[in-house]
């Protein structure tokens, strides 16, 4: 690809709304954000079993909880790991999709 030819493909992609970058949490829905925790604690946040409930929770509480399990504070469990793979924003709009639930 010629050098000016590079410039002209990042212009084309963003006059199309597209990025070739990285995603960034405002980009994308706390709904598709969330589909990594429907298999623990249920569709919408609502659980059935053991693990708790996350829907209506306060976006503060949320936004705490996993903050604290991307530090590896409190106990451990399988959410440390999911935990530190949301950018801090991210883990900010997976708090605001489940408080208004």
């Amino acid at each position: 690809m010629k050098s000016l030819e590079v410039p002209l493909v990042a212009l084309g992609l963003a006059a199309l709304g597209l990025s070739s970058g990285p995603v960034q949490a405002d980009m994308v829905s706390g709904a598709v954000l969330t589909n990594t925790c429907f298999s623990c604690h249920g569709a919408d946040g609502k659980s059935a079993g053991h693990m708790p409930t996350i829907a209506g929770k306060s976006e503060k509480f949320i936004t705490q909880k996993l903050m604290a399990f991307k530090k590896d504070k409190g106990n451990p469990t399988i959410m440390n790991r999911i935990a530190k793979g949301f950018s801090d924003a991210e883990i900010v709009a997976i708090a605001k999709y489940y408080a208004k639930k």
